[in-house]
């Protein structure tokens, strides 16, 4: 399937909700939450990643969403696109899904194959409604999605050790959230967390097989530089 008809399909199913206020965000993200599914990996294999980061410019109330598809094999960048639209809703710590997710499907429309999953610069269930980004995607596209946040949202846990590989676990409200990762030696760490249709550790998993001397996985990394040019990597 063609994944513009892919995601058409998702949206007749059920429109993207886009919230009036923050009060129609939290009623959305409450009633979104109970399709989140991260109790078992729900996929056959992951060939190819769908690395995914947004921008902003203020000058112009334009959020940018940056896509970037790899190999996951050799890592190397197969298509990159960017996509762009004005900002739908203001910023609002815990509710930046619905700033981001319009944009993102825009880029995602733009691919010519169905990733096998998304890796989102962002929370997945590490979230206080457990419904950041990643999950909030993968709920939207019925695509596997990982969240790989560059600060905590919520959450408590302790500091990993120095070394590249060290981790800790992100618990909340006595709840397993995500993986804090020291992604690269004298780095701050990520927070590693599931969106959809993936455990956590096999989310962590795949976050690690795609490092390599930077702090962020290739796939966030990759998106996250061409959300801040003017042009594709490609």
């Amino acid at each position: 399937m063609d994944l513009k008809v892919h995601l058409c399909v998702y949206k007749m199913m059920q429109e993207i909700p886009q919230p009036k206020n923050a009060s129609e965000a939290l009623s959305i993200q409450q009633a979104m939450r109970g399709r989140v599914q991260v109790t078992h990996d729900d996929f056959d294999k992951i060939e190819r990643i769908a690395g995914i980061d947004v921008g902003y410019d203020p000058v112009r109330n334009v959020s940018k969403a940056a896509l970037v598809l790899l190999d996951i094999e050799n890592l190397k960048p197969i298509v990159s696109i960017t996509a762009e639209d004005p900002t739908p809703f203001p910023y609002i710590p815990g509710l930046l899904s619905f700033r981001e997710a319009p944009v993102i499907i825009r880029a995602l429309e733009q691919l010519k194959e169905i990733p096998d999953i998304l890796f989102i610069d962002g929370q997945g269930i590490a979230h206080p409604r457990r419904l950041g980004v990643a999950a909030h995607m993968g709920v939207l596209t019925g695509l596997p999605s990982i969240g790989i946040a560059k600060s905590l949202l919520c959450g408590n846990y302790k500091e990993p050790g120095p070394l590249k590989g060290s981790k800790s676990t992100l618990t909340h409200k006595g709840e397993i959230i995500g993986t804090v990762l020291r992604s690269k030696e004298k780095c701050k760490p990520l927070f590693i967390s599931p969106g959809h249709r993936i455990t956590l550790d096999t989310a962590v998993d795949l976050v690690e097989r795609c490092l390599t001397r930077y702090r962020l996985p290739e796939p966030t990394r990759l998106a996250d530089k061409l959300s801040k040019i003017d042009k594709t990597l490609l």
